[in-house]
């Protein structure tokens, strides 16, 4: 009869193990999603906006090779 119980006790705790790792990742998947649609990723406009906030007319091949060097740091 013990072994029966230690059994069902591995059982339970392989189970919610488990079940914490496929919880985890829809709720990771969930925050990630909103984070990205809180703060999305960099894109061509806003390197033109900067540059004109800082008082520059930006040619593309600028704005290409900052956003080439973003890429390339991530």
């Amino acid at each position: 009869m013990v072994n029966l119980q230690v059994g069902a006790f591995v059982g339970i705790i392989i189970g919610l193990i488990l079940l914490g790792a496929v919880l985890g990742f829809f709720i990771s998947r969930y925050v990630f999603k909103r984070q990205l649609q809180k703060n999305p990723p960099i894109n061509e406009n806003m390197i033109r906006a900067m540059f004109m906030q800082m008082g520059r007319k930006p040619s593309e091949s600028q704005i290409r090779a900052v956003m080439n060097s973003m890429k390339k740091n991530q």
